[in-house]
């Protein structure tokens, strides 16, 4: 009899583990659709790019074993409300319109909405230069929702991707006069191709454009913030932050 109550209790000890163990797995939700040099699958379809190193730096730091977990972009906020993942890392930034359905981390980079055109075309990244122009942009961004508001009224017509990738082969292909997105998306895209350059930076409108980049919570979900944000600390402090993002970019990236 106490040889089978201490099997008992050794068999409940290894249950209570794999319970504690299971409890510290994250299901990270990132965009479906390829989006580099953020987050793009190689071609053995393991997750490359800045935001899976930076998923892999801070979750090392905080002790969390996270998973990532492809989910297309426009059903991603339904996707973590919902419980079928716990945390989103996929350049989604923190606007008030989002804050009103999840919460964010700190933020962990903040870069400019650029427009990219055909080379030469002469278009400035303003009302004045996109009026009577077809312009390209991603659903459910914040880009999309810039383009509707400030070019909306000027614009011939604003047509909607469901990727990034397909906004720039429309450019490429002369389907559209002009596209908005994330500076340093758009940089590694025309880099690319030869076809385009980025005109500039879209004047700042913090309301829609957001404060940077952060993790997508569950409201509520205060514990895991609050890990997330002091990873994020801890790595922008001790270099690893700095280290990873050298193979990206030759600037700091975690911007004002």
């Amino acid at each position: 009899m106490k040889t089978k109550i201490i099997t008992a209790i050794a068999a409940f000890g290894l249950s209570l583990a794999a319970h504690a163990a299971s409890a510290e797995t994250v299901r990270v939700g990132v965009a479906a659709e390829p989006y580099p040099p953020f987050t793009e699958p190689d071609a053995a379809g393991n997750w490359t790019g800045w935001e899976i190193d930076f998923m892999k730096a801070v979750c090392a730091e905080a002790k969390l074993d996270c998973v990532v977990t492809p989910v297309a972009w426009d059903g991603i906020i339904p996707a973590l409300t919902s419980n079928k993942i716990d945390a989103i890392i996929g350049s989604m930034s923190i606007t008030e319109e989002r804050m009103k359905t999840i919460d964010f981390s700190d933020k962990y980079y903040n870069t400019p909405s650029v427009i990219a055109t055909a080379k030469g075309s002469g278009i400035t990244p303003d009302a004045a230069g996109l009026t009577d122009k077809i312009v390209g942009v991603q659903v459910s961004t914040i880009h999309q929702d810039y383009v509707t508001t400030h070019f909306g009224d000027v614009a011939a017509e604003i047509k909607e991707y469901q990727t990034q990738d397909e906004a720039n082969q429309d450019l490429v292909a002369g389907r559209v006069d002009a596209i908005m997105a994330d500076s340093l998306a758009l940089d590694a895209f025309v880099k690319s191709d030869t076809c385009c350059e980025i005109v500039g930076a879209v004047e700042d409108d913090p309301a829609i454009l957001g404060a940077g980049v952060g993790v997508g919570l569950r409201k509520g979900d205060d514990e895991l913030r609050q890990k997330f944000n002091t990873a994020i600390a801890a790595i922008r402090e001790n270099g690893t932050y700095a280290e990873f993002s050298k193979a990206y970019f030759d600037f700091d990236i975690y911007g004002k």
